[in-house]
């Protein structure tokens, strides 16, 4: 078998780009953070002045400023490193709604597919093994219990209190439920009570039977 992509969907705070990041350095694949293509753009947005609401406008916005990963997984849009910027909570309560545009969605899907084109690539996000690449040769379904869910992204955002962070993951599961798909022959691994090494053995025994 020739290129090989790996699909990782699942709900935030499941373990989605920790697991994903680092699959992809054991293999030596490609990464791709969909989620951050969407973030970058929000970013973008806010920083100047376009309504979130305005699809048009959003969607004109990311089909002129296309956003570039670099060594690292570092994410960069308009000639800027937002890497660390699109973390923040004011991007978080904001990306959902950019992402709901169905023309925002169509112009990240297009930029997404060019790039797992491109040879071996773990790819993550939402509807990536129904909609992005639905001919990937490997599809996980990451989940985790809520609580823990809570936990990892409390790590992550420093200074926010993990009951207010568990209160935000379940609107967001309902706000993205319309763009959160599983695939049919996607594998599901519960990452609750596992390691990450564990995760990423587990992941990659997928991928060495598929080749």
């Amino acid at each position: 078998m020739g290129r090989v992509i790996v699909a990782i969907d699942g709900p935030a705070g499941a373990g989605k780009s920790s697991v994903a990041r680092a699959l992809a350095a054991r293999l030596g694949f490609r990464y791709l953070d969909t989620g951050a293509m969407y973030r970058a753009l929000t970013w973008l947005a806010l920083r100047d002045g376009t309504a979130l609401d305005d699809g048009p406008a959003l969607e004109r916005l990311a089909r002129t400023h296309a956003v570039t990963f670099g060594p690292g997984g570092s994410v960069s849009i308009a000639a800027e490193d937002v890497t660390q910027a699109i973390r923040e909570p004011e991007i978080d309560a904001a990306v959902p709604v950019v992402a709901r545009h169905p023309e925002v969605r169509e112009v990240m899907r297009g930029r997404q597919r060019e790039l797992g084109r491109t040879g071996d690539s773990v790819i993550e996000g939402r509807d990536i093994g129904v909609v992005v690449v639905p001919d990937a040769e490997v599809k996980v379904w990451l989940v985790a219990d809520p609580a823990v869910r809570a936990r990892r992204r409390h790590l992550e955002r420093n200074g926010l209190e993990i009951e207010a962070l568990a209160q935000e993951l379940e609107r967001r599961d309902e706000r993205d439920a319309i763009n959160t798909h599983r695939a049919e022959d996607a594998v599901e691994v519960d990452t609750t009570a596992l390691t990450l090494d564990e995760v990423l053995d587990r992941i990659a025994g997928l991928v060495e039977a598929a080749r």
